[in-house]
């Protein structure tokens, strides 16, 4: 039986006037309750493809549908049925937390009564209770993307949308996060497309993970395969010589799967990663290549990233 989509795009295109093609035919099929996460780095068109879905730009080219409504021709019912946390905190100072959730809900037109039920639910999901009638402005970066999490579940949305939901907090907030976002898709039908530069986040939450590059989504799998890809081990490697001869050489032993490079570092992606090194160190012998410094690794998201874009997640 064929799942009901969440989020369907079908060549998604936005151009800007300088020409700068900043989403490039994007095809993307999001299932019903799932968890949907979008790596790439700085400028790969996270942010633009969010803001399209969630009808804050209009598309150059091509359509898409959130809960089965058209982001353009209906773009009223698709705003009445998703929540978006935005990469940036916008939240107004001068508004206690309790204020800022119940003027959400006003702006959709809640009843008093679910208003109110709605914001202890949701004060308590994030942990804010003792602080709801505190003003925003003296509450922590945490406690502030918490609040906006809230914020974004204030009105019971189809599709929650996050783009870098966690940037900028200390690993303890990230994690809680991490499991309220888990907790609302096993609590709930809720869907869930994230941005994000932390692999680690993908890894721990997507169901399905697509990578995005220079607009376009290059890659797509869930975590666990697109880290299979990778083998069972892989070594970084620095070094001096004649890396081009290594490489070759490299890549004519029977158990490296890959090898590529960023900053001059050297990936090594092996099926079976038990006394490989001194077939390495061996090879780099024979063409003139001093191994400077090595490590060995299971393969992890990150390691994807590199192999698909040729760059590290980063942020900046």
């Amino acid at each position: 039986m064929k799942k009901e989509l969440a989020i369907e795009t079908k060549g998604l295109t936005k151009r800007y006037a300088d020409d700068l093609l900043a989403v490039d035919d994007l095809h993307l099929v999001v299932p019903k309750n799932n968890i949907y996460a979008l790596l790439g780095p700085n400028g790969a068109g996270k942010t633009t493809t969010i803001s399209m879905l969630t009808t804050l730009i209009t598309p150059t080219e091509g359509t898409a549908t959130i809960a089965g409504f058209d982001i353009v021709e209906q773009a009223s019912e698709v705003r009445a049925r998703i929540g978006v946390t935005f990469q940036e905190i916008v939240l107004d100072p001068d508004l206690t937390g309790r204020e800022s959730l119940d003027f959400h809900g006003r702006l959709y037109n809640m009843s008093k009564a679910k208003r109110l039920a709605k914001i202890e639910e949701l004060l308590q999901l994030v942990e804010l209770e003792e602080a709801a009638d505190r003003r925003t402005d003296t509450y922590s970066g945490g406690m502030k993307r918490r609040l906006e999490l809230a914020r974004g579940l204030m009105t019971e949305p189809d599709v929650l949308f996050l783009d870098e939901p966690t940037q900028g907090l200390d690993p303890q907030n990230r994690a809680n996060i991490w499991e309220y976002i888990r907790d609302l898709q096993t609590g709930s039908d809720i869907t869930v497309l994230l941005t994000t530069h932390y692999m680690e986040e993908a890894e721990a939450l997507a169901d399905r993970v697509g990578i995005m590059d220079h607009g376009r989504l290059i890659a797509e799998e869930t975590p666990q395969e697109f880290i299979d890809e990778m083998g069972t081990a892989v070594f970084q490697i620095d070094g001096s010589g004649n890396k081009a001869a290594f490489i070759k050489q490299i890549k004519q032993l029977p158990f490296v799967q890959a090898v590529h490079t960023n900053n001059g570092r050297m990936q090594i992606s092996v099926g079976d990663g038990h006394g490989r090194l001194v077939d390495i160190v061996n090879a780099s012998q024979t063409v003139d290549y001093r191994i400077e410094d090595v490590s060995i690794a299971k393969p992890t998201l990150g390691d994807v990233f590199l192999k698909y874009t040729g760059s590290q997640l980063r942020d900046k």
